[in-house]
């Protein structure tokens, strides 16, 4: 079967971070998330994927290349003007027209059953299925509500508590046949959440909501972010791990190839180093800590709850606490950081290039 990834979206709500690599780029537990999820799509037999572009395309094009190496064949289209989330779908039509087809948001982490959710979209004969999830706190997200049969009935946009008819949120996972290109214009900005879904269902037309178990998460906010690289470390989603697992009284500890932990370097909690880092003697590591590849920590460190991508330099001494610091950063010594967001080099005189947490 045929899957589309939803890929062009500029991802705003993680700046800085997305002024350096589009956002389903951007590294969960060092891999980036639309690796995360092509190979979950390869998993559930969806080995045909298109994915649209449009922010940095380059660099999503060199990055994945034709897919063969996640066990795909992924092919793209280049949007020059964003068009929406069905818009973008309507641009593969070609490629997507020839039976039933999923469509995934590019920057989600989840080990949902597809498998489960293309059957049920099937049995129940379906024009159109959402994915949904329970959760607790709504008022982010778009709501569902569903009759007795499952079959959709309205919709919230981020409501508050109160005002929530339901608990279950859409997931960005669709489920379409080709005949839903008849209900999308042929030209214009066109959204799934506020267009396409509330028109099918105003029409009476079959659009499934279909209960999701296990974990899904989006990364559309730093927070978000932060939280699914320790859910990925923690185990609680079932995505790849790379490195070499070694475990500690203390610690738990994936290395890449060529890292080193000097004698006197101290980690407690869940960690995961790239390749070839270097975490000198006398830092200490606890909670949960991403380096990407490359990363040089200096003596003295002190680093909890955060993540640091490749290239980046830690100096002596220096504090960083529940923040993300992005590619071929210097942080100098003794500068102290909490819940920031960066992607210049940071010194004691922090620059408006960060954001709060």
């Amino acid at each position: 079967m045929k899957a589309m990834v939803l890929a062009a979206g500029v991802g705003s709500r993680l700046e800085p971070l997305t002024t350096q690599v589009p956002k389903p780029l951007v590294p969960v537990a060092n891999t980036p998330v639309m690796e995360h999820l092509l190979k979950l799509l390869a998993t559930h037999g969806f080995n045909d994927v298109c994915a649209n572009l449009h922010y940095l395309p380059e660099k999503l094009i060199k990055y994945f290349g034709d897919g063969s190496k996640l066990g795909v064949d992924l092919t793209f289209k280049h949007e020059e003007k964003l068009s929406g989330d069905a818009g973008g779908v309507r641009s593969c039509r070609e490629f997507l027209k020839d039976g039933t087809f999923i469509v995934i948001m590019g920057d989600l982490i989840t080990d949902t059953d597809l498998t489960n959710v293309i059957k049920q979209h099937k049995d129940k004969k379906a024009l159109a299925s959402i994915a949904i999830k329970a959760m607790d706190d709504v008022s982010r997200f778009g709501v569902v509500v569903t009759d007795e049969n499952g079959f959709i009935t309205g919709f919230q946009e981020k409501p508050t508590a109160q005002e929530a008819l339901s608990n279950f949120i859409s997931t960005g996972i669709y489920v379409l046949e080709p005949e839903i290109f008849d209900h999308i214009p042929a030209t214009g900005e066109y959204g799934f959440g506020r267009q396409l879904f509330p028109s099918l269902v105003a029409k009476h037309l079959p659009v499934l909501g279909i209960k999701i178990e296990g974990y899904w998460s989006d990364v559309g906010t730093i927070q978000q972010y932060r939280e699914s690289n320790f859910d990925a470390l923690s185990r609680k989603v079932k995505v790849d791990l790379t490195g070499t697992k070694q475990k500690t009284a203390d610690a738990t500890i994936w290395f890449g190839d060529g890292s080193r932990l000097d004698d006197g370097a101290n980690v407690s909690g869940l960690a995961m180093f790239g390749k070839n880092c270097k975490i000198k003697s006398g830092t200490t590591l606890g909670g949960t800590v991403v380096l990407g590849d490359n990363v040089i920590i200096e003596s003295g460190a002190h680093i909890v709850d955060s993540i640091i991508w490749s290239g980046s330099h830690i100096g002596a001494n220096a504090e960083i606490l529940n923040s993300v610091i992005g590619y071929d950063c210097t942080v100098k010594s003794g500068t102290k950081l909490s819940e920031i967001a960066s992607v210049e080099c940071v010194s004691e005189a922090i620059s408006n290039a960060i954001a709060s947490i």
